[in-house]
């Protein structure tokens, strides 16, 4: 079993920048890749891009010239960097454990989520 913890959400101003964290425990040595996600209110859920195990990352169109994917080996955690925010980025954004590339494809059959951190842009 894989837990995924995240921190690091908040409120920021238009233009501003915030760093979320995934942190996991358990059986870390199966995961092939850790996706980001997010669901804006009133909205469906969306693949930001993953990072796999050996630290590729790969971006969705959408957020691949502001986010950025990274990962400490050491402390099991990932991080996205959140640069150049914008009002339409609110939403609460996810981390999730994948074994497989296909899992990292709709409908997403990952089994293992973080808890989810609400990140709020204003302007």
């Amino acid at each position: 079993q894989v837990q995924l913890v995240e921190s690091g959400g908040g409120s920021v101003q238009s233009g501003g920048s915030l760093r979320l964290s995934c942190a996991a425990t358990g059986s870390t040595s199966s995961i092939y890749a850790i996706g980001w996600f997010r669901q804006p209110p009133g909205r469906q859920r969306e693949l930001l891009g993953h990072i796999t195990s050996d630290g590729n990352a790969h971006y969705s169109g959408a957020v691949k010239d502001r986010f950025t994917f990274s990962g400490d080996a050491a402390k099991n955690t990932v991080y996205l960097q959140m640069n150049g925010l914008r009002q339409e980025d609110t939403a609460v954004y996810h981390c999730a454990a994948a074994y497989y590339a296909d899992e990292l494809r709709p409908p997403w059959t990952l089994r293992h989520w973080g808890q989810g951190s609400q990140v709020t842009v204003s302007s």
